[in-house]
């Protein structure tokens, strides 16, 4: 393992290997949790709770992920990364094999929201990019996070298709179960990534409590403002991941258009991300990361207005999956950037993670709302115009963050 507290950067075999645990462990895990919109339909029609209902527990799922994380982090803080990596590992591959033989609300609740949602936060971004943040050279760890964030998008690209072949194939329980046994295998990932607990590096003097922690971090308008256009995100991508199949479908396109509409925007979040990754740099920086995200949502906003009044064909689809795709997930790199070179990287799991969970505050909202408004309206056309103006207020609302280092703790151990 590489020591976290050694001064000098990583050998690069070692860094092939954190990055490919990291990268790895969020492609099983973001790549069985992306897939699942797929799966929607057939919940609704077998168990005949109607979409409100099943959208519900996939709503919960998204706010549980984003609970989980904070708490998940500030584990990891004290305790090392490699355990908590394991519980959530198992609790994705325990949620997602117990979903097919769920019939109620209350059910489809726990396996989909509490244990696969919750393992998925468990063992997510906030962990994975806070050890890999711990197991790298400074210089290395933009590029790095853009590496792991690819890695969740490189499962979304491979994992859909996968689920809609075994769905054709043996039908989409077999499916479910198959998507489980895959999760297993990032296991040993977490023998790579354990950590130390305590601070990441020598001469660091934060002990500072929770509560004092957060409390001088929310004190920082630039966090807050972080918060808020990570809020966006998650109303945008949680919309996307659970309801495109039925923007498909409502499309009157075949449903494997879906799966592979989904793979797309995994394929092109890879190139997003690693291009934001290099971009951004975690030592100076390329760009602004505040630049950076302020672009991003800019150019969701567009390719939303665009999508609205273009013709609803295959091609568009793909199309849209693509520009879509490369802003997806693309903004995780400059925000767990931002939050780095706010605080540093002895509390970064926990602060990343509360951005994390205003994210999936957001998450709630996009995958809840938009099984709603779909019963509502009998379309999704009022979710893509709230997506517009919230895509618009998250570019404004970066331009006022200062990217200087904040003296968040400095209480004495």
């Amino acid at each position: 393992m590489i020591d976290s507290r050694r001064a000098g950067a990583p050998a690069l075999p070692a860094l092939v290997w954190v990055l490919l645990a990291a990268g790895g462990t969020f492609a099983l895990t973001m790549g069985v949790r992306q897939s699942m919109g797929l799966f929607v339909g057939t919940l609704n029609t077998h168990t005949g709770l109607g979409l409100a209902a099943v959208s519900l527990a996939f709503a919960f799922g998204q706010l549980w992920w984003g609970l989980t994380q904070p708490v998940a982090g500030m584990v990891a803080d004290r305790v090392g990364a490699g355990r908590v990596l394991i519980a959530g590992v198992l609790l994705v591959a325990l949620g997602t094999a117990l979903t097919p033989f769920m019939s109620s609300t209350l059910g489809l609740t726990f396996a989909i929201g509490v244990l696969a949602a919750g393992g998925a936060g468990i063992a997510g971004p906030a962990v994975l990019m806070a050890a890999t943040t711990r197991l790298v050279s400074a210089r290395h760890r933009g590029v790095a996070v853009g590496v792991v964030n690819a890695g969740g998008s490189f499962g979304q690209f491979v994992f859909a298709p996968v689920a809609q072949g075994i769905t054709a194939a043996a039908g989409w329980a077999a499916a479910l179960q198959s998507l489980a046994a895959f999760t297993l295998l990032a296991l040993p990932a977490a023998w790579v990534l354990r950590t130390r607990g305590g601070p990441a590096t020598v001469g660091t003097t934060v002990h500072a409590s929770v509560a004092a922690t957060l409390a001088r971090a929310f004190a920082l308008p630039s966090y807050r403002w972080l918060c808020a256009g990570f809020f966006v995100c998650g109303f945008h991508v949680a919309f996307i991941a659970t309801h495109l199949p039925g923007v498909v479908a409502s499309c009157q396109l075949p449903p494997e258009v879906g799966a592979w509409s989904l793979g797309v925007i995994g394929l092109f979040n890879i190139l997003g991300s690693l291009a934001i990754g290099w971009a951004i740099g975690f030592q100076g920086g390329r760009w602004r990361m505040k630049s950076l995200l302020a672009l991003l949502y800019s150019v969701r906003a567009l390719t939303v207005l665009v999508f609205v009044f273009a013709p609803k064909t295959t091609t568009t689809m793909l199309i849209f999956a693509a520009m879509i795709g490369f802003t997806y997930l693309a903004t995780v790199p400059p925000t767990a950037g931002l939050v780095a070179r706010f605080f540093g990287p002895s509390q970064m799991a926990m602060l990343f993670g509360v951005v994390m969970l205003w994210h999936q505050i957001g998450g709630f909202l996009g995958a809840y709302l938009g099984g709603k408004t779909f019963e509502w309206t009998g379309s999704y056309d009022w979710m893509w115009w709230a997506d517009i103006v919230l895509a618009v207020g998250a570019a404004l609302a970066h331009l006022p963050i200062d990217e200087k280092r904040q003296p968040v703790a400095t209480q004495p151990a």
